[in-house]
């Protein structure tokens, strides 16, 4: 179930408004896996994540992703960021860091991910991205816990 700040931060980026130039990108990214550093069985390494993304024609970017976390707790991810493409190095590879809001590490999994104050914490994700047409494929890495790999696909240019 989303909560009442995610609903608001969903309305915010699905009214975010569309400019005649191109290059606002609205795009549905999947989380099939996680691979953590330290190999505990209580680990969820499934976590299921679907996310939704705009990102504008300055490559800053704000979405939402919703999974289970590693202790298979539903876990929202509220954030904002930047995308910067790598075309020196290749014409398909970017990096992306997001910022945001992390909710979901609650009971006695609190203490797991730092500055969590009752559910609620900050996070930095950094990614590395490869994007071929509309599909891109990246490896979040997720602090001192793991990696994630996701998938997405573009579902909107304008």
């Amino acid at each position: 179930m989303i909560s009442a700040f995610g609903a608001a931060w969903l309305a915010c980026v699905c009214a975010l408004p569309a400019q005649a130039d191109e290059g606002h990108v609205l795009s549905l990214q999947f989380g099939p896996y996680v691979h953590h550093w330290d190999r505990d069985p209580e680990h969820n390494n499934t976590p299921g994540m679907l996310g939704l993304e705009y990102t504008a024609p300055s490559r800053w970017l704000a979405g939402a992703s919703f999974l289970r976390n590693s202790f298979d707790q539903p876990t929202e991810y509220y954030y904002a960021g930047k995308r910067w493409d790598l075309d020196g190095l290749s014409p398909h590879l970017y990096v992306k860091v997001t910022a945001g809001a992390l909710l979901g590490y609650t009971g006695r999994y609190e203490d797991k991910i730092p500055f969590n104050h009752k559910g609620t914490a900050f996070a930095v994700i950094p990614a590395l991205g490869y994007q071929v047409d509309r599909y891109s494929a990246q490896v979040a890495l997720l602090g001192t816990a793991g990696v994630m790999f996701t998938f997405g696909i573009d579902l909107g240019r304008w």
